[in-house]
């Protein structure tokens, strides 16, 4: 988990990357799924860990406090019996929707070429 830009104090930030920003906000296992899921619609907790089976409750808390930290991610919070909690994407968390694509694309265009199949044309 790579936060060292987050946890510095303000005064002791320094120039750093931008590419070493970007992945301070979306370093750890599971961010890029959960952004990927939060793309299609407002989920709940419960919702989102069916989405991610082989993930455990705290991991997938920890995860959307960082990223609803960094501004990608909103938790709402309703006050009804029993709570209900959803999750969705803010403006700057969908402003990262065009990379996510982008990353799918390359992704695609990888396979193909390490595995040379037609299997992977077909996902283009």
């Amino acid at each position: 988990m790579a936060r060292s830009w987050f946890t510095q104090p303000p005064e002791e930030h320094k120039e750093v990357c931008p590419v070493t920003q970007t992945q301070d906000i979306i370093a750890g296992k599971w961010k890029i799924i959960i952004l990927w899921h939060l793309s299609t619609k407002t989920r709940r907790f419960n919702e989102l860990q069916r989405l991610l089976p082989n993930i455990s409750k705290g991991i997938l808390t920890r995860q959307l406090r960082e990223l609803e930290e960094d501004q990608m991610v909103h938790r709402g919070v309703y006050k009804e019996v029993p709570p209900k909690v959803e999750y969705s994407l803010t403006p700057l968390g969908k402003s990262f929707l065009p990379i996510l694509h982008s990353m799918g694309a390359w992704s695609k265009k990888y396979l193909k070429s390490k595995y040379n199949t037609n299997y992977f044309k077909t996902l283009s």
